[in-house]
């Protein structure tokens, strides 16, 4: 019988210290005490607009990719990438339109998405047909780069 109560009172403080952390009781360095981590600061769509709009520019002025062979281009497809990520972020926090309203931007920020995610920079292909032209991944960023500093023209949030 003396088994079976101390099996019992044993598994009852089993239990309760195992609620006890699950419920974020009974840590001792006051790690309950804090405060949960600040959300961070999403830019404004204007602001994110202006400065993926100025990355295009740069692109642009700095020549484009003029270079022909893979991996000459891979350093400017991310430099596009990162303001058309913090662009989508924007847009997904403005609420003073719908998410329909920002459609076609998905669109194309998720086809730079599909260039990128290729890795690498895959240059120009050699062969002047439609299959080649499919092969690289450019149009799919530096296209779709132009394509969405047009749409925030035409689409300004202010």
């Amino acid at each position: 019988m003396g088994r079976q109560t101390w099996g019992k009172t044993a598994g009852a403080l089993a239990l309760a210290a195992a609620v006890a952390t699950v419920s974020g009781c009974g840590s001792s360095d006051g790690e309950s005490d804090a405060k949960p981590a600040a959300k961070a600061k999403t830019v404004s769509v204007e602001d994110a607009t202006t400065t993926f709009q100025a990355a295009v520019t740069k692109f642009d002025a700095d020549g484009g990719c003029l270079e022909q062979e893979s991996g000459t281009c891979w350093e400017q497809m991310q430099a596009l990438m990162k303001p058309a990520r913090d662009l989508r972020k924007a847009m997904n926090a403005e609420k003073s339109v719908g998410a329909d309203f920002w459609t076609d931007a998905y669109a194309l920020i998720d086809t730079m998405e599909d260039g990128i995610a290729v890795g690498e920079d895959q240059g120009v292909p050699v062969a002047d047909t439609e299959m080649a032209a499919k092969m690289s991944n450019r149009d799919d960023v530096f296209g779709s780069a132009h394509d969405l500093s047009d749409w925030l023209d035409e689409h300004p949030i202010k």
